[in-house]
């Protein structure tokens, strides 16, 4: 399933966050959200994920303005993982990731073994198998970051929009999510910091100030001159000689 936005933006008394953000990430595509401190990132997905209401423009799951369903439909196609998620409920780990199916639970539609197993399987692939009963808070902040992502695999979405989940994680832990996500059969908006773990999306938006100057694929749009405008540093494309992929050498612009 695509989402789109068109001349999306938001603004608070009179401060403007986003503005004319206009994007179409294709079906199963592996879009990367890059942009400096305070660009619009995580406003830009609250608005996708249909949380935040837009000041003006609109959001399309398909071809379906977002503004016509319903919310527990929504939740049926779309799971959003933010940077925070915390709760004063003495929730288990298990119960955490369970509330991914509450979308699709009514009074005719039951909890069920499917159910079971699908938590069950949220639960392995970010590798908390054994964690079921641990209490959300003794988790640690990579441990929470990892339960939001297997609570939005419950969901069994078409489309996830990902928050910088990397962010508390373990290098390991890291390329795990990543490499995870690029496999599943779905389409994925993923705001990084890191540039290098943006190298793995199919293409990359970047963000300035509120507004999106630049999207295309990683090699076209993370330039020198963009790494220098854009995050203020040089950087220099190599070739990694253990795979030969290409990755990014980072010094201080004030020293380029």
């Amino acid at each position: 399933m695509s989402l789109s936005c068109n001349a999306l933006g938001w603004s608070v008394k009179e401060k403007t966050i986003v503005s004319d953000a206009t994007l179409k990430v294709r079906t199963g595509e592996m879009l990367g959200l890059v942009g400096p401190n305070g660009s619009g990132k995580s406003s830009l997905l609250r608005m996708l994920a249909g949380i935040q209401k837009p000041s003006s423009g609109r959001v399309c799951l398909g071809e379906t303005p977002m503004s016509n369903m319903r919310q527990r439909d929504i939740a049926r196609k779309l799971a959003l993982v933010e940077q925070h998620a915390n709760t004063e409920d003495r929730i288990t780990v298990r119960e955490a990731v369970e509330l991914g199916r509450t979308p699709f639970l009514t009074a005719l539609r039951t909890w069920r073994s499917e159910d079971d197993a699908i938590v069950a399987s949220a639960l392995a692939a970010v590798d908390l198998k054994g964690f079921e009963d641990r209490l959300w808070h003794t988790l640690s902040g990579g441990e929470r970051q990892r339960v939001q992502i297997a609570r939005a695999l419950a969901q069994a979405p078409d489309i996830l929009l990902l928050d910088e989940p990397t962010n508390h994680l373990d290098i390991g832990h890291q390329l795990a999510i990543l490499h995870l996500v690029r496999g599943l059969p779905v389409t994925s908006v993923i705001a990084l910091h890191d540039l290098n773990q943006a190298l793995l999306c199919d293409r990359i938006c970047v963000m300035e100030a509120g507004r999106i100057v630049a999207l295309g694929a990683p090699s076209e749009i993370l330039t020198e001159a963009r790494l220098r405008d854009t995050f203020g540093v040089c950087g220099h494309f190599m070739t990694d000689p253990f795979d030969g992929t290409a990755i990014i050498r980072f010094h201080s612009a004030r020293t380029g």
